[in-house]
C-alpha cells in the first residue's frame, strides 16, 4: 500500500465521528486522530470512549458551546505554533448543529489552514433513506425552544421548495408534530429515529398519522424530521396511510 502523506502542521482538521454505529468512521479519520497533536472535543469523556475503542491515545481539550470563545483563541495559538489540531463533536460532523463554526471562522480569518475529514452526518443519512426528494432540501437543524419563535420559524418555511430537514429531541417530538399539524397539515413527513443505532426506524405519514402513532407508543431517541416540499409535485416520494417501521438493526 502506498504510504500516505503526513498531516500538515498548523492545520485544523474537522473530523466527522460516528453518530451511533462505531463502524461508521473513515480510515482517514482514524489516521488523523492518531497523528494529530491534540484533539479538541465537545465532551472529552465521550470522545475518550471512541479513542479507547480504536486504541488511540492523544491529549484532549474541551471545546463546547460555553467555552468556544476562550478555547478558539487557544486553538488558534496552537495552530500558529505549527500544531495539528483535530476537532470532533460527540457525534457527526463538527459545525452541523454542533460546535465548530466559530473556530473555523476564526482560523479562516487568521489565514490558517482548515481541512475537512468527512464522514457520518445524521441528516444526510436520514434524507437518503427517507424516500423524499433529495435533489433540493433545506436543513434547519434544531428549532428555537420558545413556542412563538418556533412557530415563526416554521411559518417562514411554508413556501420553501425542497424537502425540509430538522433535528428534534425525544422530549419535544410530539410538540413538533402538533406544530407541523397546525402549519403543514397535508404534508408527508418522515421521522428517522436513532439513525445507525440498534433500534433505527423510519416512520412515514401525515402529521395526524404520526401523532396517533406516538399516542399509542411513544418513542425515545434522537429524531431527524423530514417534511415534503411546498411544491406538491415533489411530495410523491414518501408513502402515506400510516407509519412504516424498519426492522431494528443489531449494530454494535
Amino acid at each position: 500500500m502506498k504510504e500516505l502523506p503526513p498531516l500538515t502542521p498548523g492545520t485544523l482538521y474537522l473530523v466527522a465521528t460516528p453518530i451511533g454505529n462505531l463502524e461508521d468512521i473513515t480510515l482517514r479519520a482514524v489516521r488523523t486522530l492518531r497523528e494529530c497533536d491534540v484533539i479538541a472535543a465537545e465532551d472529552t469523556r465521550h470522545t475518550s470512549q471512541l479513542l479507547h475503542y480504536y486504541e488511540i491515545k492523544k491529549p484532549l481539550i474541551s471545546y463546547f458551546k460555553f467555552n468556544e470563545a476562550k478555547r478558539s483563541e487557544e486553538i488558534l495559538e496552537r495552530l500558529k505554533q505549527g500544531q495539528k489540531v483535530a476537532l470532533v463533536t460527540d457525534a457527526g460532523t463538527p459545525g452541523i448543529s454542533d460546535p465548530g463554526e466559530r473556530v473555523v471562522r476564526a482560523a479562516v480569518t487568521a489565514g490558517l489552514r482548515v481541512e475537512v475529514v468527512p464522514g457520518a452526518c445524521a441528516f444526510v443519512a436520514a434524507l437518503t433513506g427517507s424516500g423524499l426528494p433529495s435533489e433540493e432540501f433545506h436543513f434547519i437543524g434544531f428549532l428555537p425552544h420558545k413556542s412563538g419563535q418556533r412557530r415563526k420559524k416554521l411559518e417562514s418555511l411554508k413556501n420553501s421548495l425542497g424537502t425540509l430537514v430538522l433535528y428534534e429531541s425525544p422530549f419535544r417530538i410530539e410538540r413538533l408534530l402538533e406544530e407541523l399539524l397546525a402549519i403543514f397539515p397535508e404534508r408527508k413527513l418522515v421521522l428517522a429515529r436513532e439513525v445507525t443505532k440498534k433500534f433505527e426506524e423510519f416512520l412515514r405519514g401525515t402529521p395526524t398519522d404520526l401523532l396517533i402513532e406516538f399516542k399509542k407508543r411513544p418513542r425515545k431517541g434522537e429524531f431527524v424530521v423530514l417534511v415534503s416540499s411546498a411544491d406538491s409535485s415533489t411530495s410523491k416520494g414518501a408513502e402515506t396511510g400510516g407509519d412504516v417501521e424498519d426492522e431494528a438493526k443489531d449494530f454494535p
